[in-house]
């Protein structure tokens, strides 16, 4: 009673202060101003500031307007919400006038605290939507330089390199160039594009925005996605050119060097739509047809896989700006594209990240290797001088050979970056659209300078990295060096497989295998803003969902692999528990009900294939540490893993249908989800061992995290896991499924520490044993083998455990968008101070801890809106604390 009567005097002070709430970083569709949102009822979120604790709102007025000086006066002539009493701040359905498509929009929201006072507006946000009707494409064609045949195309692609009977040769891009005049001053101009595989948009001789492979990927059978830009600064009176470069992406890939996959839905194309407003009120547009010219560009090989060559002397200078004479261009050839076209939902790819050479090292004459000291997913970038027909060969890797080279062995080769020079000084040059994984860059055919003896002179050579660009909204740091470390390995694996999908790798496959969705789920949504990105992978999952109601295990599903590498249960539950925790972190409950079909018949699928309930097939806990060389589970039966999911995919089905208030698939769920805990239990659990089938480290803490252990026996199974971890000496088996259940299951019984005794080491395989052995990113292998890739988007899920666990950033049971939140830190092992801060979609969460001897101080943020609970390590004299929002320090003392 006495902290309840505490709470509530701290909050009765909040109301008697002077603060009040400020509402800022308005979000529409999870993003800043965003241009092309298609929803006709977007949905608003925003957080709340105050220098005063104990704060939350009581209700909100939102004004949109069509024009920013109305909003500036305080009116919203297309929606007005009025007060409304409530304290959501996430995801509010905009209720106004139907919006118009293409049409830009500028909003403010003012809130009211707990005490009835009211705050001022925010500053003002906007948005624009994109063209919501096939028919608002009207008079817009796709277009391209050439068309495959039909007799070329390759759907779905085939695994591995193979011939392409109308593959160009050479490979050259091609180039589309549009004339268009301009007599009067533009109020604004937006670009609604599409270019596939990837394009690059010019306007007036300048790039237009900073994105890199532009669109995101997908399933282009069905649909493709396009990019609304704001092109009004780059207009000018008289004469302008909308340029065009376009690249293969996914879409055609050519052969001649390495390829994953063999596939081809059709060369390059593009589609676009130019809508031009004056400021006479009258307004025009610009559509791609065959009055378009095209001509060759100077990439005559581009592969998302092989890399990609550039020859200077083709370039056409000045193609993409006015008074360039196209008299020998030839008319661009309208072709068919893509079904559907949809906005792209997601923050694009950008380069985000310089590295310069930490070392260089010649190898032979003209030969050099550069060292940038870090594994990463991007591009190369040069400088350099020489004659005229110069060859330079840019060769990137992320190990070396003994001997010092480039090794690009386990990676996918060869991998090659081409570039002549046309000889005219210093010549810059990067890729356009590809990108590799590497640390270094083995020259040939040049040298630094200093070093040239009549070679080509690299006067520059740096590393761009490149990668989705959803905010960094994590931190973490401890007194624990290999922690620290670590966490930037992990980080670097999520860094680099984070583009439009997430990928297993930045080089050898590129494919977004769909297992690290959910497994990696909360270590990336605890380090970056990923709601925007959420939905784009789910959709990617609706569109690649069979007839039969099979989610393949990756998406876009390029092609069709065998066996588990196509079906696993593991793989394509993503489809259903990704989607409930992106329902969780974010509060999107649209994404849901768009997403609920795919995941009912997914596990009608599974009960399909079922045989008394239990599921015998896929790839289990994949790259498990066993007697043999790493691949399918070796330790746990491929039973336990798929049946255990399948049965934690129908325990979320029916948290979704109450949700969603189904209420004819409630029981459903909840008596089929019974009957397969019981056949589960009956094949699997042994009451005399109190173990699962093999005993193994997965089986046993997969049943324990999805509740398929009877209440009796949960204690006995929780000391089997620890005692087979201490009998290893402290070693861990899991894998990339079941590696993540060990430490959740161990967090939640309370033994944090036997997760630091298993990975405070680095004698055995694990993360520190990666550091030990020179990894810079996550690798493959637990022993990091030189075999596999060693920039790969698995294994990571200690980075949650130093959020949720060390520094105890958690959500309450029942809570959605950290409504309710719940602080629960454990010191582990010799750790004396650690810190942890995430930005939620309700603001900065942040927890900072110090041992001292027998005294724990834990200094917390919580923001505005929102309530915690801070609870302390069993041994300490404090019982929990409930707070509001502010920030508070406590201290306990060990008993």
């Amino acid at each position: 009673m006495k902290k309840w009567f505490f709470f509530g005097l701290l909050f009765m002070t909040g109301l008697w202060s002077n603060a009040q709430l400020k509402a800022r970083y308005l979000r529409c569709e999870y993003l800043q101003n965003p241009l092309g949102v298609e929803d006709p009822h977007p949905r608003l979120s925003w957080e709340l500031t105050s220098s005063q604790k104990n704060m939350r709102q009581s209700a909100y007025r939102i004004l949109v307007a069509d024009d920013p000086e109305l909003l500036g006066k305080g009116t919203g002539n297309v929606w007005d919400s009025r007060k409304v009493s409530s304290d959501a701040s996430i995801q509010i359905r905009y209720s106004g006038k139907q919006l118009a498509s293409g049409k830009r929009y500028y909003w403010k929201v003012m809130t009211w605290d707990a005490g009835g006072r009211p705050s001022s507006f925010s500053e003002p946000a906007l948005w624009q939507m994109g063209l919501l009707d096939k028919a608002d494409w009207s008079g817009a064609q796709w277009i391209a330089r050439e068309v495959l045949p039909q007799a070329g195309v390759i759907v779905p692609f085939a695994h591995g390199g193979g011939q392409d009977e109308w593959g160009r040769r050479p490979d050259v891009l091609p180039l589309l160039r549009k004339h268009f005049e301009i007599a009067k001053p533009v109020k604004q101009a937006t670009a609604f594009i599409s270019g596939l595989g990837h394009f690059e948009m010019h306007v007036n001789g300048e790039k237009t925005g900073d994105h890199f492979l532009d669109p995101g990927w997908t399933q282009y059978a069905k649909h493709a996605q396009y990019v609304t830009f704001d092109i009004t600064d780059q207009l000018k009176k008289g004469e302008n050119v909308l340029g065009v470069m376009l690249g293969n992406g996914f879409y055609y890939i050519p052969g001649e060097r390495y390829r994953k996959l063999t596939g081809a839905y059709g060369f390059p194309k593009m589609i676009a739509k130019l809508l031009i407003e004056y400021k006479d009120g009258s307004s025009e547009t610009v559509v791609s047809d065959n009055s378009w010219k095209t001509a060759e560009s100077p990439i005559w090989f581009s592969s998302i896989y092989g890399g990609e060559d550039y020859d200077a002397n083709r370039e056409k200078a000045g193609w993409d700006g006015p008074r360039y004479n196209d008299a020998g261009w030839t008319a661009a050839v309208v072709t068919d594209g893509p079904p559907q076209l949809q906005a792209q939902p997601a923050e694009p790819v950008r380069v985000l990240q310089t590295f310069q050479p930490v070392s260089k090292k010649e190898l032979s004459r003209g030969t050099w290797l550069y060292d940038l000291g870090q594994n990463f997913s991007g591009i190369p970038a040069i400088k350099v001088s020489g004659k005229k027909g110069d060859t330079i060969r840019l060769r990137p890797a992320e190990l070396i050979t003994k001997e010092g080279a480039a090794n690009q062995g386990a990676t996918g080769s060869p991998h090659i970056y081409t570039y002549v020079l046309k000889g005219n000084g210093v010549e810059e040059w990067q890729p356009r659209f590809t990108y590799y994984g590497f640390r270094y860059v083995q020259v040939e055919g040049a040298a630094p300078e200093g070093n040239a003896s009549g070679l080509p002179v690299i006067r520059e050579l740096k590393g761009l990295h490149i990668r989705n660009s959803a905010p960094e909204i994590g931190s973490f740091s401890s007194s624990n060096e290999l922690f620290n470390k670590t966490n930037d390995l992990i980080r670097w694996a999520i860094r680099s497989n984070m583009v439009s999908v997430f990928t297993d790798c930045p080089h050898r496959e590129k494919l977004g295998w769909l297992e690290e969705t959910h497994l990696m789920g909360s270590s990336v949504q605890y380090n970056y803003d990923i709601a925007a990105l959420c939905k784009k992978v789910v959709r990617d999952m609706i569109n690649a969902q069979t007839a039969e109601g099979l989610i393949p295990d990756i998406a876009p599903e390029y092609v069709h692999f065998d066996g588990g590498f196509r079906d696993s249960p593991e793989w394509g539950s993503a489809g259903v528990i990704f989607t409930w925790y992106a329902f969780q972190w974010y509060g999107d409950t649209a994404l849901l009900k768009e997403a609920y079909p795919m995941m009912k018949k997914y596990v009608s699928y599974l009960k399909a294939r079922s045989k008394n309930h239990i599921l015998e097939f896929g790839l289990s806990d994949w790259y498990d540490i066993g007697p043999q060389h790493p691949g399918v589970s070796q330790l746990t039966p491929m039973g336990v893993t798929a049946t255990a999911t399948y049965y934690y995919n129908l325990t979320i089905l029916s948290k979704v249908a109450a949700l969603l208030g189904i209420k004819a698939d409630l029981p459903l769920f909840q008596n089929w989800a019974k009957e397969v805990k019981t056949a589960f239990n009956k094949k699997f659990f042994n009451p005399q061992t109190r173990q699962y089938a093999t005993g193994s480290q997965a089986a046993n803490a997969m049943a324990l995290y999805m509740n398929l252990v009877e209440p009796e026996y949960r204690n006995a199974v929780v000391q089997n896991l620890v005692k087979d971890i201490r009998g290893r000496n402290n070693a861990l088996t899991g894998g990339d499924v079941g590696y993540r259940y060990v430490l959740r299951a161990l967090e939640d019984a309370g033994y944090s520490d036997v997760i630091y005794d298993m990975n405070n080491r680095s004698d055995v395989p694990g993360y520190g044993y990666q550091l030990a052995h020179g990894a810079t990113a996550l690798t493959e292998s637990w022993a990091a083998l030189p075999s596999v890739s060693n920039n790969h988007f698995m294994l990571g899920h200690l980075m949650e455990w130093f959020y949720s666990g060390l520094c105890g950033i958690r959500q309450a049971e029942g809570s959605v968008g950290f409504r309710d939140i719940e602080i629960r830190p454990h010191p582990a092992g010799t750790i004396n101070n650690a810190k942890a801060s995430y930005h939620s979609v309700r603001g900065m969460i942040k927890v900072d801890w110090k041992k001292e001897g027998s005294r724990l101080t834990v200094n917390v943020e919580i923001p505005a809106n929102t309530r915690a609970t801070i609870y302390f390590p069993p041994g300490y004299d404090r019982a929990p604390v409930k707070t509001g929002s502010g920030r508070y320090s406590f201290s306990a003392i060990k008993k």
